[in-house]
């Protein structure tokens, strides 16, 4: 086994998932409507928050590169990481280091996560609500309000009075229309390649890290090995024992920071599948169109399924039919994974 997929189960009311552009949506063909999601991108976001408060370190600071022009205007540049896998969020979330015009030679290490968006478990299983909001402020009566003219200059009270005359409008109200929110049951996939997990290739084609970088792993004692791509370097027992806890940690426990307070949600989790077989996985957490209504679909969760590990909440009994939650269900998740991390063999790879 070189590839852990696990899958999660949420129920998310009343929420947003996106607050820069509204709630993101793809179009289902066969069911004819918008479904809510939340990219894999933001999920990815999520897990290593979770990571850095699990281990209580801050992530590796990032380099913004801008480039002045002739005319001296600020155009913006290129954006990197350390590319330095010492720190946890660049060995498990991956970079990629391209100077402009080729002054160094580019390194980009791919993620050994590779992870979904977090979608409906079915179409008919998640909808989108529509509601006008307000930001209401005019029950208090030390508001400043500052109204500029086309120039920037502030205008007078008196200003303001004439410019508002015959105007119904209130400027200590803001109105939101067409806000969207969404319910319903979600579901999202994460895969590990444990092939990949904490190795950092040694390929002098395509490098994954530079010579300064790889001298000062070797002296941090990162072990030397080989894996199905090729030289690698493996990180010590002493870090994989120390991150191994919290990766498993965050991925069952991460949460979508970014929604806004008014639409909070606790998103629970009611449950968790752990499998080697990517298309096990899918199955076993599922929505199944209804007998009696086409356009109802009820969620499924494969109880007994060889060859993954099932986890359900004492929440899911609430919107699926299941026999076997646990009070404790996302703690033995969680040690399952662990386990499953652990026995793999990073430094003889070839010999498993």
């Amino acid at each position: 086994m070189h590839t852990i997929y696990i899958r999660t189960l949420k129920k998310a009311e009343h929420t947003v998932f996106c607050v820069a552009n509204g709630q993101k949506t793809y179009f289902d063909p066969q069911f004819n409507r918008l479904v809510p999601y939340s990219s894999g991108q933001q999920i990815k976001r999520s897990i290593i928050d979770r990571l850095s408060t699990e281990l209580n370190e801050i992530p590796a600071p990032v380099t913004f590169l801008f480039d002045v022009t002739k005319k001296k205007e600020i155009t913006e540049g290129e954006v990197f990481g350390t590319c330095d896998p010492s720190n946890f969020d660049q060995l498990l979330g991956g970079w990629m280091k391209a100077i402009k015009g080729g002054k160094e030679k580019t390194i980009k290490r791919r993620s050994p996560f590779s992870i979904s968006a977090m979608r409906a478990l079915h179409p008919l299983l998640a909808g989108i609500n529509k509601e006008d909001i307000t930001f209401d402020r005019s029950g208090r009566s030390n508001n400043k309000v500052i109204v500029r003219d086309p120039e920037g200059n502030y205008l007078s009270e008196d200003d303001i009075r004439s410019l508002l005359e015959d105007k119904d409008r209130s400027l200590v109200r803001k109105w939101i229309p067409d806000h969207r929110t969404v319910t319903g049951l979600f579901v999202q996939d994460i895969a590990i390649d444990l092939r990949r997990l904490f190795c950092i290739s040694l390929n002098i084609y395509e490098p994954e890290i530079n010579q300064p970088t790889e001298k000062k792993l070797r002296e941090n004692g990162w072990i030397e090995a080989k894996n199905i791509f090729g030289d690698c370097l493996v990180a010590p027992p002493k870090t994989r024992e120390k991150l191994i806890p919290a990766i498993s940690k965050a991925i069952i426990n991460w949460q979508i920071t970014s929604n806004q307070s008014r639409t909070f949600s606790l998103m629970e989790t009611l449950a968790v599948a752990v499998s080697d077989n990517a298309n096990k996985i899918a199955s076993s957490i599922r929505g199944k169109l209804s007998e009696e209504n086409e356009n109802r679909a009820v969620p499924v969760i494969e109880e007994n399924f060889d060859g993954v590990d099932i986890f359900i909440t004492l929440t899911a009994g609430g919107y699926v039919l299941t026999k076997s939650e646990k009070a404790d269900a996302l703690e033995l998740a969680e040690q399952n994974i662990i386990n499953k991390i652990n026995a793999f063999d990073y430094e003889n790879q070839l010999n498993g």
